[in-house]
């Protein structure tokens, strides 16, 4: 029993050391938390405007950039992806059967209509020739004894010294002997053929391709895939579809006169070659409801080529003197499509506008904006109707910063010696430099 009564004391000691560290932690966080507030109400203006620049919302002029509305011509094109074909292409077939002694052009070579492609041995058909002069050479001869003799038997007759059916049977002979000489110079004319087929000609001017037979082959009339494929280059011809409802206005423009088409590079749209539509097909196609069309081009240059893909705008028409803007300046609300223009006093207010045109980079205004009128461009992060803004330059110079009079609470300072920075030129806020807090002594 009384071994056990300095135990009871220690622990009594214990227990009363613990209750008194932890009042003394509570004390001590309710001083900070007392500190801490009134450092924050009778702290520096100061450091307030830089906390409030931290978390609060900037209230000064929105930095904006800005274009002017201006009155221009503005063409209308309808954009499609054509198909790039040859005007005329000719696969060059042998006519006549034989030994292919030569072949007079190279791969790739311009050639003219006539040029000599390729001579086939031309002995068994020159031979042909040779014996259809003589036959018919021979026939003449004996129509001409015939006629000599009908001319003496017609003296004849008419003394009546013979008979006059021997008259009428010699006038059946010489025309007989007629009728077999005609024949021959038929004869003779398609042996001539025949033979002139041993010379391969060019039928038009183009271009050769890769040659199909060598020389020393025997060629064939019936060879499906010929000696060689000419195309033709200059001028060339781009297949392309629109769909049906831009129909009306192709025609209606057609009619009026000859449409200009440009021919466009696929990866950055330069114009490589500008031609003319010529034909518009007489029925649409009712499985994807477009209609084809062709346009022929120059292509001087050979920057088109049979089988490419090219991308084509045709023009149907050009509005005069209307009032554009830049695409970037079209923004889109509830009620429809508007802009912020900027008045006078440098405030932007907000203007509903109706789009007649609208491309990547121009939109062609109908109503709402006159020409001069500034619409911004870049900055609506913060920007409201009745917002003041500062307007900065176009080419990349930051819209110049609020004046230090105009800075309120919460409102950020430029280039300041504590890191902050200005707002960026399109409205959005750039994040301030920071300086982590002390930690408590």
């Amino acid at each position: 029993m009384h071994g056990e009564l300095p135990k009871i004391g220690r622990i009594g000691t214990l227990v009363t050391s613990g209750s008194r560290r932890r009042r003394f932690i509570i004390y001590a966080l309710v001083l900070i938390a007392v500190g801490g507030a009134l450092y924050y109400v009778f702290a520096p203006a100061a450091t307030q405007q830089r906390r409030a620049g931290r978390f609060g919302a900037d209230t000064g002029p929105v930095p904006v950039l800005a274009a002017t509305a201006t009155l221009a011509d503005v063409p209308v094109y309808l954009d499609a992806v054509g198909t790039t074909k040859a005007l005329n292409t000719v696969t060059v077939r042998p006519q006549v059967d034989g030994k292919l002694l030569s072949v007079g052009f190279k791969e790739g070579q311009d050639v003219k209509k006539g040029d000599v492609l390729a001579q086939i041995d031309p002995t068994t058909f020159q031979a042909a020739l040779d014996q259809a002069l003589a036959k018919k050479a021979q026939d003449q001869a004996l129509l001409n004894n015939a006629q000599n003799d009908l001319a003496r038997y017609e003296q004849l007759a008419a003394t009546n010294a013979i008979n006059r059916q021997q008259s009428d049977t010699q006038k059946s002979l010489v025309a007989q002997y007629t009728a077999q000489v005609q024949s021959d110079q038929a004869a003779i004319e398609s042996a001539q053929a025949t033979l002139n087929y041993t010379t391969v000609k060019a039928p038009i001017d183009g271009r050769t391709g890769i040659r199909a037979v060598d020389e020393g082959n025997i060629v064939h009339a019936s060879d499906s895939t010929g000696i060689v494929t000419i195309t033709q280059l200059k001028p060339i011809s781009v297949l392309f579809n629109l769909p049906q409802q831009y129909l009306s206005q192709v025609n209606d423009a057609f009619a009026k006169g000859p449409l200009k088409v440009d021919a466009q590079r696929s990866d950055n749209d330069a114009v490589i070659d500008t031609g003319a539509l010529t034909v518009v097909d007489n029925q649409v196609d009712a499985s994807t409801g477009t209609v084809r069309l062709k346009a022929d081009f120059p292509n001087a240059n050979l920057q088109l080529w049979p089988g490419q893909f090219a991308n084509v705008r045709l023009l149907i028409d050009t509005l005069k003197q209307v009032v554009t803007i830049p695409t970037g300046a079209v923004q889109r609300g509830p009620t429809g499509t508007f802009v912020y223009v900027i008045k006078d006093d440098n405030s932007a207010t907000i203007r509903a506008i109706v789009v007649q045109k609208q491309d990547e980079t121009q939109t062609v205004v109908k109503s709402g904006v006159a020409a001069q009128d500034r619409v911004v461009t870049t900055g609506f992060a913060r920007l409201t109707d009745g917002s003041k803004v500062t307007v900065g330059a176009n080419d990349g110079t930051p819209a110049p910063a609020a004046p230090a009079g105009q800075r309120q609470r919460g409102q950020r300072a430029g280039g300041g010696a504590n890191g902050e920075r200005a707002p960026r030129a399109d409205g959005s806020a750039r994040p301030a430099a920071t300086t982590p807090p002390a930690a408590p002594q």
